[in-house]
């Protein structure tokens, strides 16, 4: 049923581990990077992609279609990380992660929709987090963004249910990425009264993304999502407190949940 594969951020961490695992199923797949000339060795096509930019998400997609007829599959993955005291973000820093995280998938669906459409079939696979389901301090941006686009991922499914296109979710916890190479985070600054804590926290989470689980599990994942007559609409993917956390959310006392994770950070 699904052949075509387009994977943003296919170039590292989890987009790679994804093309790489589907490439060697036998699927046609496209990645993207901003600068492919970095990834001469890639085990599957990569087009040149900054998601900020309209200009190249529709260069990409026709090129694709062009090349294949159709797109099968989008999965956004392309994303960045931000962390630090919300008070103490740039407010540029904050559009600029909105731009890559969030309209920037919005933006690739819009894009993809009209070629799905006209084919009636297609699945549009976002890649959220855990964060987006439970905030922790000093993730606040990040959290938010995700969460916004795990909602676009339930809302979109009921508007193209009827052209037999599903949208789906997949928030991962704590994988081995390179993410914090590329991630914003606001400097801890000595006069800062979030000074120890923050400092703290953002030890703890690097420490996290260190210890984490081989993102190819992700892409074992997509392969089941994507051999799936019915598949879910959400689907967690991480160790087994990261899985329990959002259920233990709406289940426990608020304060007492709070308490939990800011023991953790």
């Amino acid at each position: 049923m699904y052949k075509i594969i387009l994977v943003t951020g296919g170039s590292s961490g989890i987009g790679k581990a994804i093309g790489e695992y589907l490439a060697d199923k036998g699927y046609t797949v496209y990645g993207t990077s901003r600068d492919i000339s970095k990834y001469p060795e890639s085990k599957f096509k990569l087009l040149t992609l900054d998601v900020t930019n309209n200009d190249q998400i529709n260069s990409c997609i026709n090129q694709i279609i062009n090349l294949e007829g159709r797109i099968d599959v989008l999965i956004n993955n392309a994303g960045v990380g931000i962390t630090g005291p919300l008070e103490e973000t740039p407010e540029e820093e904050i559009h600029k992660h909105f731009k890559t995280n969030l309209y920037g998938p919005i933006n690739m669906i819009k894009a993809v929709l009209p070629f799905m459409r006209k084919e009636r079939n297609g699945l549009i696979i976002n890649i959220t987090s855990i964060a987006g389901y439970v905030g922790s301090p000093f993730r606040s941006i990040y959290s938010a963004g995700k969460a916004a686009l795990d909602l676009i991922s339930e809302t979109l499914n009921m508007e193209t249910k009827e052209f037999k296109i599903n949208v789906v979710s997949i928030a991962p916890g704590d994988y081995l990425t390179n993410i914090p190479k590329g991630r914003f985070h606001s400097p801890v600054k000595e006069e800062s009264p979030y000074k120890n804590s923050y400092k703290k926290g953002l030890e703890i989470m690097n420490k996290h993304i260190d210890s984490g689980a081989d993102p190819k599990i992700i892409g074992k994942l997509v392969y089941k999502i994507l051999n799936s007559r019915n598949p879910k609409k959400k689907y967690l993917s991480g160790s087994f407190i990261e899985t329990l956390a959002p259920f233990l959310k709406f289940i426990l006392p608020q304060r007492l949940f709070e308490y939990i994770v800011m023991k953790n950070y």
